[in-house]
């Protein structure tokens, strides 16, 4: 009934255009612009419309909702200058959620954080661990919104994401077009990155590749979770072994990590399917490697992103920035 509501909807304002003219029909109607040409479509919108919509914005893509010079389309298609967006009425009032006042003790965190680099086009800081990226799904604003308002800079946005509990180099674009460049580097692989983890166990293979087709979807605990399926999309990570531990009985290694792909829990779900479950991860872990961590007096996940090389969007520079370790991992590192 609802999909059938939204196309009348569509039709009913189609009649009115033509009938009175382009005023009535100014709020149901997004041009895209010469900045969006080559953007996807759920991409766009999520932008102009905010991230706090983004379940939502897909969902109304998918149903056949918003069209694209009237037509179905999927979120992933790519816009063309000129085009017409058309929003159906739950899309067409400005959001709320988007106008929420930070929290005092975000905007400090964020105004705390390190910045490692900063030019006119680029922005990269170490983040911290337990600090969302973004707004959504529970959080009404995260490290983008507050950086956005602690920085005034409105158009900044994430070149790439980072788990809430995951540490380390998080880089940002500050246009647009800087932002399509950095997409394109990662894309094409030409974005190198190095993690470090504490996994539990000792990897026997010093050094390989790990290849998986991951999916999201399954639920545990009322949490979605990512597998391994046939029908996923294909992760590589390449590996190696730097250091072994052992304490109170407790093996534990620290890996450097690779990946050549980006998805959702990647590294997370992979190293669980190799037998080493990330330390103190309270998603994927088993309750006695989560109890056995927390007995050595672990606390948090422990993932850093620690590396990123890639040429400058603009410059063409060659680039590197590490990020230092984040202070629970010292206590572990330790011989």
């Amino acid at each position: 009934m609802q999909e059938n509501t939204e196309l009348t909807a569509y039709a009913m304002d189609s009649i009115r255009y033509r009938w009175f003219g382009k005023k009535m029909h100014q709020n149901s109607i997004l041009r895209v612009d010469k900045h969006e040409d080559g953007s996807r479509l759920d991409r766009v919108l999520i932008r102009h419309l905010g991230t706090s919509r983004r379940t939502l914005i897909l969902r109304l893509i998918r149903k056949g909702n918003v069209r694209v010079n009237k037509k179905r389309c999927k979120p992933e298609l790519h816009l063309s200058e000129g085009d017409s967006i058309y929003l159906p009425a739950s899309l067409r009032e400005p959001d709320q959620q988007e106008r929420t006042e930070i929290p005092a003790t975000l905007l400090r965190s964020v105004a705390e954080m390190p910045v490692l680099f900063e030019d006119a086009n680029l922005l990269v800081v170490n983040k911290p661990t337990g600090l969302v990226v973004h707004g959504g799904s529970g959080h009404g604003a995260g490290l983008i919104e507050a950086l956005k308002e602690v920085k005034g800079l409105a158009d900044l946005r994430l070149a790439h994401r980072l788990d809430r509990d995951t540490s380390g180099l998080l880089l940002m674009a500050k246009d647009l077009s800087a932002l399509r460049q950095l997409t394109t580097s990662f894309r094409q692989r030409d974005m190198q990155k190095t993690y470090f983890a504490l996994v539990a166990g000792h990897p026997f293979a010093q050094a390989g590749r790990m290849q998986s087709k991951l999916a999201k979807g399954t639920v545990r605990g009322g949490e979605r979770m990512v597998q391994d399926a046939e029908d996923g999309k294909e992760a590589i990570t390449d590996y190696q072994v730097m250091m072994h531990f052992e304490r109170g009985g407790f093996d534990y290694a620290m890996l450097a990590l690779h990946p050549h792909s980006g998805r959702t829990h990647q590294l997370r779900v992979q190293l669980l399917h190799e037998g080493h479950a990330i330390l103190g991860d309270g998603k994927y872990a088993s309750r006695e490697e989560l109890a056995a961590y927390k007995k050595l007096g672990g606390k948090g996940l422990m993932l850093h992103a620690w590396r990123l090389r890639f040429a400058h969007p603009v410059t063409g520079q060659s680039l590197e920035f590490t990020a230092p370790w984040p202070e629970n991992w010292r206590s572990l590192l330790s011989c």
